[in-house]
């Protein structure tokens, strides 16, 4: 694939002209009653940011340093390694939970271990058991974390499947956002509640799983999968068409899931190995294993881990002033990640990768130019330059990176590889997590603002892979997506069958022997 191929899909996806126009998300009680149960899962992810921002802030508690023993360099890499460390010792299992017992019960473990881990680590009387508690923390979030993303985007209404997916990596910064104004809020508390409140507010979201995720509906793909298909059509005529199992968009949704779960079972293939056994899977593999680095070796990982001592760095050191800046700053990513996922239908996933790349380079780069600057030369104008960067670097990340690498994840795997190949992209974050947090401090400490140089050369780097390699998929559906690097004949298959078996027109999507060009022409005249 060279030349940045792009397969482009039309202004609507294959259902649009099954959709009852009227229906929206606003406006329709199922619809808002099935969002949220979704947005019970995407809260998944604001655990995950609410711990980052946490640790950060922690790292300004005076009362913090001192019960720990003012950790640093490698000790202070393990404290917040240690979850992602967590979270490898659960991969072996996740895929197999969400496949096996379903997406529901594998959120809801998830959640339990969590808060089990979150009552250990309020309650920590020393560095073992804080180490202890972020391990299970790590531990139960792979499992939750694993299971959640896929069932919101085999769960979601089709017009809102891809901005739904989107939202749940982009919610990392809701967690992010109470963290930071929770340890800004106890930071005057004189006594080691100043960061037990913060950890003890972690376990919010797996608290409200816990108490209620069993109850909401289980994904449709499952059902089939499991051959409970009567289960999984009640469920999409129910949210989907207002209990209609007749309706023509649940027909076809119906009918394109099992015509996909039946060309994976002709495949036989469902392994590990499988995923080297195709030039199609291999492709998928390159892109999540990829995409899944670039989000955490772009250079944020100094500013979300180790905010403190980038701005120590530039002379900015008051704990006060530190803690307001994090604060700030999770807002502004928020705003940015939300409205890029938004967008993500109508821009398109290739050129918001090109765009979020291009400002990443410019602004991390300008940023290192004014910390050097202000560390070889104390000009207090470079350091406020600094801090400017900071903020436009991270809207740039936001664009594509904070939105996108989930949905593009999940879209471009079939159901059969799903669970496993979306255990690939988390491992991979674990590891390049764990790398940073590790490095990062030691690197800082050492060559200062040179590191950040070694950042500005991969971000170049990652441009020119997403050139090359991001396959636009926006606006198919997630059945038409997941094959569309096996070949046309795939596409095919399935929503011809899809169409045939529901009895609907077919000039709902790719139906006929024409180029895939060809055919999604078709679809934007149709």
């Amino acid at each position: 694939m060279a030349g940045g191929a792009a397969v482009s899909g039309s202004s609507a996806n294959a259902y649009t002209h099954l959709m009852d126009p009227s229906r929206k998300w606003y406006n329709n009680r199922r619809l808002i009653t099935l969002n949220a149960w979704l947005v019970l899962l995407l809260i998944t992810s604001s655990t995950n940011g609410y711990d980052g921002s946490m640790m950060n802030g922690l790292q300004s508690l005076t009362l913090w340093e001192d019960y720990f023993g003012h950790p640093h360099g490698g000790r202070l890499g393990l404290f917040n390694a240690i979850q992602n460390i967590g979270g490898l010792a659960g991969y072996p299992f996740a895929p197999y939970l969400s496949d096996g017992i379903g997406r529901r019960r594998t959120v809801f473990l998830g959640a339990f271990i969590m808060c089990i881990g979150v009552a250990i680590q309020t309650a920590s009387q020393s560095f073992g058991m804080f180490i202890g508690a972020r391990f299970l923390i790590g531990f139960g979030l792979t499992f939750a974390a694993n299971a959640a993303p896929m069932l919101v985007s085999e769960l979601s209404y089709p017009a809102y499947r891809a901005p739904l997916t989107s939202v749940y990596n982009s919610l990392w910064y809701s967690g992010a956002i109470v963290a930071a104004w929770t340890t800004f809020g106890t930071f005057k508390i004189h006594n080691n509640w100043s960061w037990r409140i913060p950890s003890l507010l972690q376990a919010l979201p797996s608290i409200f799983q816990v108490a209620l995720v069993l109850f909401a509906p289980e994904s449709p793909r499952w059902l089939v999968r499991k051959g409970r298909e009567q289960e999984a059509l009640k469920i999409l005529a129910y949210y989907h068409a207002d209990g209609n199992e007749e309706d023509p968009l649940v027909r076809y949704e119906y009918e394109e899931i099992r015509a996909a779960i039946e060309l994976d079972r002709q495949a036989a293939q469902v392994g590990w190995r499988s995923f080297f056994s195709t030039t199609g899977n291999l492709k998928r593999v390159r892109i999540i294993v990829a995409i899944a680095f670039f989000s955490q070796w772009s250079g944020n990982g100094l500013v979300s881990y180790y905010l403190n001592q980038v701005l120590n760095s530039i002379g900015i050191t008051d704990p006060t002033l530190q803690l307001l800046i994090n604060g700030i700053l999770q807002i502004w990513n928020l705003a940015w990640a939300l409205t890029a996922s938004s967008l993500v239908e109508k821009l398109g996933r290739r050129f918001m990768f090109m765009v979020s790349c291009a400002g990443m380079c410019l602004f991390f780069t300008l940023q290192t130019i004014c910390t050097a600057r202000f560390q070889i030369a104390g000009t207090a104008g470079a350091a406020h330059a600094v801090i400017a960067f900071i903020f436009l670097y991270y809207a740039a990340y936001d664009i594509a990176f904070t939105p996108l690498i989930v949905t593009y994840t999940l879209e471009i795997l079939p159901y059969n590889l799903r669970a496993k190949g979306f255990n690939i992209f988390n491992f991979t974050i674990s590891v390049a997590l764990i790398f940073n947090q590790y490095v990062n401090p030691i690197a800082l400490g050492h060559i200062k603002w040179k590191y950040y140089i070694v950042y500005c050369i991969w971000i170049a780097f990652e441009g020119v892979f997403c050139y090359f390699y991001i396959i636009e998929t926006k606006n198919l559906t997630l059945e038409e997506t997941a094959v569309i690097f096996d070949g046309d004949a795939a596409t095919h298959d399935i929503v011809a069958n899809a169409a045939s078996q529901a009895g609907v027109a077919h000039d709902i999507g790719v139906v006929d022997e024409k180029p895939m060009d060809e055919k999604l022409s078709h679809t934007d005249s149709a």
